[in-house]
Order: C-alpha cells, then sequence, then structure tokens
C-alpha cells in the first residue's frame, strides 16, 4: 500500500512509491486506517535517520507517530523540518551552532529546541495552516535553499539550479534572475547562508 506520507517542498503530503533518504515526524497525522487527517499535531517538526541503532517499526501504526519521509535534507528544510537532536545528533548539532550564531541563544525559560521549533512554526505555515513563503532575489539565496518557479521547486546548489521530484533532481537551463517565492523558511535561509549544508540528493552530480 502507497501511503500519503511523502513530503514535497511546499510541506505538502503526497501518495508516491518514490522512496526517501531521510524520515520525518510532525506527530500522529492517520487513523487507524492509515489514512492522513492532518497536516501536523504539533510544532515539533524533525527530520530523522532512516535507521537508529537497529530499532525496527511498522509504519502507520494506530497510536504511533505517523512516519513522513523526504528525497532529502534539503527537501526536509524547505518543509519546515530541522534535524532530530537523537538520530542525527551531528547535524543536530551543526544546525543549532550555525543557529546561535545568527539567532542567537534560547530566552531563559526555553531551550534550544523549543525556541527554534517556535520559530520555525511561525515561519513555516499561517494559522490556516497555509505555506508561509518570502521574497528574496534568487541570485543572493544560499546553497541548499529551495524555491518557487510557479508550481515548481528548486534547488539552489553549487551555483546551479535543479528542478525538484519525488525521485531526484534534474538540472534547469541557466539561473533565475530576480525576486523569487523563497520555500525553505527564513530563519533556516539565515543558517544555511551562516554555512550549514544540507544532505542532497545524488541526483544533483
Amino acid at each position: 500500500m502507497t501511503y500519503r506520507n511523502r513530503v514535497d517542498p511546499f510541506g505538502e503530503l503526497h501518495a508516491t512509491p518514490a522512496r526517501g533518504t531521510l524520515m520525518g515526524n510532525r506527530g500522529i497525522l492517520h487513523d487507524e486506517s492509515g489514512a492522513i487527517r492532518r497536516s501536523h499535531a504539533h510544532p515539533n517538526w524533525v527530520a530523522c535517520a532512516l535507521s537508529f541503532k537497529d530499532r525496527k517499526r511498522e509504519i502507520m501504526q494506530p497510536g504511533n507517530y505517523t512516519e513522513l519521509f523526504f528525497l532529502d535534507e534539503a527537501t526536509a528544510l524547505a518543509a519546515g523540518h530541522r534535524p532530530c537532536a537523537t538520530c542525527r545528533r551531528e547535524r543536530y548539532r551543526a544546525f543549532t551552532e550555525a543557529w546561535r550564531r545568527v539567532h542567537g541563544d534560547a530566552p531563559e525559560g526555553w531551550s534550544l529546541p523549543q525556541t527554534i521549533d517556535k520559530a520555525l512554526h511561525a515561519a513555516r505555515i499561517d494559522r490556516k495552516r497555509r505555506k508561509v513563503t518570502f521574497e528574496a532575489e534568487a541570485e543572493c539565496l544560499p546553497d541548499g535553499t529551495v524555491f518557487a518557479v510557479g508550481e515548481e521547486a528548486v534547488l539552489l546548489w553549487q551555483g546551479r539550479e535543479f528542478a525538484w521530484g519525488f525521485e531526484g533532481y534534474r538540472p534547469c537551463a541557466g539561473r533565475t534572475d530576480g525576486d523569487v517565492a523563497v520555500l525553505t523558511p527564513a530563519p533556516v535561509v539565515d543558517v544555511l547562508r551562516e554555512g550549514y549544508l544540507p544532505a542532497v540528493h545524488p541526483s544533483v552530480g
């Protein structure tokens, strides 16, 4: 059975047999039949390793969190997920170190993950659960950023643009000029600009 648990850079869920390289968690989104009933259950959206310490689980089990899947980390970041502190500890550490340099530390009474999750939640969806984007010049965006050209998502990587797809990327002809609608949340773009490089699918070459 193909579940609707593949995430695109817009943060939307789709049913497709294409496999991902990362797993995600937004809480319990499915019912007992495995049908998706909500977009998220809490603001702590994380991107996880596909396997961790030989733990095995059947996906879409009643009462357990809904396993979501991403093409790669650039996709997960664009959808509004951050690295998991448990199963992707090194990536989480690198992400939070860059976050601290540009956004500062957590305020008194808050943990850093709580602070990050609150900021990301406001920057990824609005109160009507619609994707939040912002305008920026394409040529000024850092590597790992994903932006929209019409209904298509485009990854900026090593000075080139790649059209996103569930199976991988394909090169775009040339570069986009002018302002674009950026899908990667603004606080994450700042982290990318600070030097955090997400893992990208090998189809970029």
